[in-house]
């Protein structure tokens, strides 16, 4: 079984985005920092050289794979910005409808630009899939 490569890093998210060349991009990392600390109610934490996660759970698959994880994040990308753990909430799909412009993956949700989208409706689905994933998904007890 191959070892988990996204772990969380020493490393200090500011120092990180620091290097992000845009400047519309670093400007729109900045917010996404607040935004997604505020909430979580967690500071941010490097995972791997270029995810910034919020918050830490354990998970154990049924295959016996196992790792830690961060609920909610986000990697400033050159071409888009990727959000992690926000399509997951019970309200999701009702809240991407009013989101504005993005995309979505598998489980990401992919911005160009801050100035597209809602950032209220963001801070929502920031809120409840970090929410949901400590209390739901990955409930402790």
């Amino acid at each position: 079984m191959n070892p988990t490569r996204t772990v969380p890093t020493h490393l200090d998210p500011r120092e990180f985005i620091a290097t992000v060349p845009n400047q519309r991009r670093s400007a729109d990392v900045e917010v996404l920092l607040e935004l997604m600390e505020e909430a979580s109610s967690q500071p941010a934490t490097m995972w791997g050289p270029s995810i910034i996660g919020f918050g830490s759970y354990h998970y154990m698959y049924d295959s016996g794979r196992k790792g830690d994880a961060c609920p909610i994040g986000f990697s400033p990308r050159s071409s888009n910005l990727a959000l992690y753990g926000l399509t997951i909430g019970p309200n999701a799909e009702q809240l991407l409808q009013t989101l504005g412009k993005h995309k979505r993956g598998a489980s990401c949700l992919y911005v160009n630009k801050l100035e597209d989208i809602d950032l209220e409706v963001l801070a929502q689905l920031a809120r409840e899939g970090y929410r949901h994933m400590m209390d739901t998904v990955h409930d402790p007890s």
